[in-house]
């Protein structure tokens, strides 16, 4: 089945959203997508009508398996795309995610899996963010937030959840980037900021807003 490209964007920020709160309502799709509640809405009776979603009477809405199948289908694309741009054109990370957004929408199941396999079928994007397979399967990381790590720990920056150009760009002055190694030092209870050590750097103040967003594995 062939979907527009606003389909396309609905689904996809459908399945984010459910990813957080089960259930979906009209208000928060709307402010996510920018948009008002009544556009939504038409959408919505777009999706339903090609048996995309599932409805809880009162309560809110979110993706059948179809639907889920066809979010997954774009979240493989955007993905791709971003590792394409940073691993083969090096593009930084903070610059991809606006140029995958309009690359996701190419209709080319053949395409994507050439590019997939040139790409060597990575598993997860620049920002560490899993890619599923042809078949919508996802894979699993076992990872910690940076807010509730053992101090003085070596770890290794395993994906970013924040992936704002501001975000990006205040990490990478922090030279904080996949894979980095990095140490927290320690923990400030007036703030819940963090003094960490990215290796062979000096230790810097992070905060607690930011090392939210930043997800590790213990080397």
């Amino acid at each position: 089945m062939n979907f527009t490209t606003s389909e396309e964007n609905h689904i996809k920020c459908i399945y984010h959203l459910q990813q957080v709160t089960g259930l979906v309502n009209t208000n928060s799709l709307a402010a996510e997508m920018q948009t008002r509640p009544a556009s939504v809405t038409d959408m919505l009776k777009k999706l339903k009508a090609k048996k995309l979603l599932h409805y809880e009477r009162y309560k809110g809405f979110k993706l059948n398996e179809a639907g889920k199948k066809a979010a997954l289908d774009v979240v493989r694309k955007h993905r791709l795309w971003e590792f394409f741009l940073v691993e083969k054109l090096k593009f930084d990370w903070d610059k991809v995610h606006p140029i995958a957004e309009e690359l996701e929408h190419i209709n080319s199941a053949e395409l994507i899996q050439r590019l997939d396999n040139f790409l060597g079928n990575p598993s997860f994007d620049p920002h560490g963010d899993p890619i599923p397979d042809k078949h919508g399967k996802i894979p699993v990381i076992n990872q910690q937030n940076l807010s509730t790590v053992t101090l003085k720990k070596m770890l290794t920056v395993s994906s970013v959840t924040n992936q704002s150009v501001q975000m990006l760009e205040m990490l990478k002055h922090y030279n904080i980037t996949l894979g980095s190694q990095l140490m927290v030092l320690k923990k400030f209870e007036f703030d819940e900021s963090l003094e960490i050590k990215v290796l062979k750097q000096s230790p810097c103040i992070i905060s607690e807003q930011v090392a939210k967003n930043v997800f590790v594995q213990y080397v």
